[in-house]
Formats: structure tokens, sequence, C-alpha cells
């Protein structure tokens, strides 16, 4: 089964969103089929099969979420850090700006879901796959 030291290793490699989507392919042969990251200080929960799950210590200091979201700003922040505009931690201070809590990414449906402090779907995204 997968350990924090291999996706580690993993994440390491990523260097902004447009990292993502090999990130992704390479969780899914470590037998990860999902994870939630949260904003707060980017601790994951890692979940595989037969209900085995593992979490990962905090990256860095607490942020503070915002109490409400804003869609419009966080779609933006997304779309430039995506191209590999922004590094993951002016990601997570843009998100926690913007009121995201957190992120879900099914890696079934291959689908990132981003709430905000509520537990409202803020947006939902297919993970683009391996070109």
């Amino acid at each position: 089964m997968f350990t924090i030291a291999k996706i580690d290793t993993l994440h390491s490699k990523v260097k902004s969103g447009a990292d993502f989507p090999d990130y992704i392919h390479q969780l899914k042969q470590l037998g990860v089929t999902s994870f939630e990251t949260w904003v707060k200080d980017s601790h994951t929960e890692y979940f595989g099969a037969i209900d085995f799950h593992i979490q990962s210590a905090p990256k860095y200091e607490l942020l503070t979420i915002a109490n409400s979201s804003n869609k419009e700003q966080f779609t933006h922040d997304l779309k430039i850090h995506q191209k590999g505009e922004t590094d993951y931690i002016t990601f997570c201070h843009d998100c926690a700006t913007s009121g995201i809590e957190r992120w879900f990414v099914n890696l079934e449906k291959m689908t990132c879901t981003y709430y905000d402090k509520a537990n409202t779907e803020v947006l939902v995204e297919l993970v683009p796959g391996i070109v």
C-alpha cells in the first residue's frame, strides 16, 4: 500500500498546477483512490482500497480562510495556477482569500471539488488526462 513518504516524493515534483495531471496519474498508480486537502495547513488525507487511509502532516502555518467564498476570484486564481503562473503555497493563500476551505479529488471519477466553509461546492472540475 502507499505511504506518505512515497506521496511526498511525488508531490515534491509538483511546481505548479500545470504538473497536477501527471501527479494525479502517479497517485493512481500507487493505489490512491481519493484525497482531501485542507487549505488551512495543507494536511491531506489519502484514501485507498479496503478502507485504507493515511494523513499527512501540515505543510505550513495556519491560514485564515475567508468566511464567504468568491467563486469568480477563485476561478481566476485557479486558471493562472493551472497555467503554471503560481506555485503551490501561493495557490493555497489564494484559496484562503477566496474562501476555499478544502478540495476533494476523486481519482475514480477524475474530479476535483472545491468547498467553502459552509461545505458548499464552489467548483467541480474534471482533472485533465495525461497527453
